[in-house]
């Protein structure tokens, strides 16, 4: 069946399903053993690599293991920290205050309400959403840049706005499957589906992808 004649809904389960033969372990390639440290590093990881982040978290979670450690901190250490992970200043205030918000009004643990994630300092859907998905296993749709911009070229949203994008995407697969989803498009926009430069010739996406690059005689 050609890419044009398939609905959305029925790419977005082809797309789905070949993603999960292609990276059939769906990881989140922020380092981290707990929740709390995943929800740290996803609010460091803005605007800067998760390898950049991986590089930074160590030295970050050995002088501040929980949140009731962080919420203590000297934000001046925090910040000498977190420097090369860029606009340090504001993530250190993040992650002190979301430290503090842990300790006053949630028992020192992270939250799984999506309601009570947002709430944090440094926290958006997205954030909220990587963290319920992969450090709980609930559902959760994150959406970045990755996602919304191979979303856009397959064809399964033409939205810009990444919370009307994690909207349109959830109608189309099972709330359990959101997560992953997420990561293996995350994982093929890193590895194949550059923004600039992707790589149609070989991309498993390529046949039902209305944006290839590729000649329609080899489609």
């Amino acid at each position: 069946m050609a890419a044009q004649r398939r609905t959305v809904k029925q790419r977005a389960v082809v797309v789905a399903d070949r993603l999960a033969a292609e990276y059939p372990q769906a990881v989140c390639e922020l380092d981290h053993r707990n929740p709390f440290e995943l929800l740290a590093a996803t609010i460091l990881s803005a605007q800067t690599t998760d390898a950049r982040v991986n590089l930074v978290t160590p030295e970050l979670f050995a002088r501040y293991p929980d949140a009731a450690a962080l919420s203590q901190a000297d934000p001046g250490v925090v910040e000498e920290i977190v420097r090369s992970a860029g606009f340090y200043q504001t993530k250190a205030r993040n992650l002190i205050a979301m430290a503090h918000a842990l300790v006053e009004n949630f028992d020192g643990q992270v939250p799984t309400a999506l309601e009570d994630l947002v709430t944090l300092a440094g926290v958006g859907r997205k954030t909220a959403n990587v963290v319920r998905s992969v450090a709980f296993g609930l559902p959760g749709l994150p959406v970045d840049t990755h996602v919304g911009r191979l979303s856009r070229r397959l064809g399964l949203t033409k939205e810009e706005d990444p919370v009307k994008v994690e909207t349109e995407l959830g109608r189309y697969l099972p709330p359990a499957a959101w997560g992953d989803f997420s990561l293996r498009l995350i994982l093929h926009g890193r590895r194949v589906c550059a923004a600039k430069k992707p790589l149609c010739a070989d991309c498993s996406l390529e046949d039902v992808c209305p944006s290839s690059t590729m000649p329609r005689s080899r489609r």
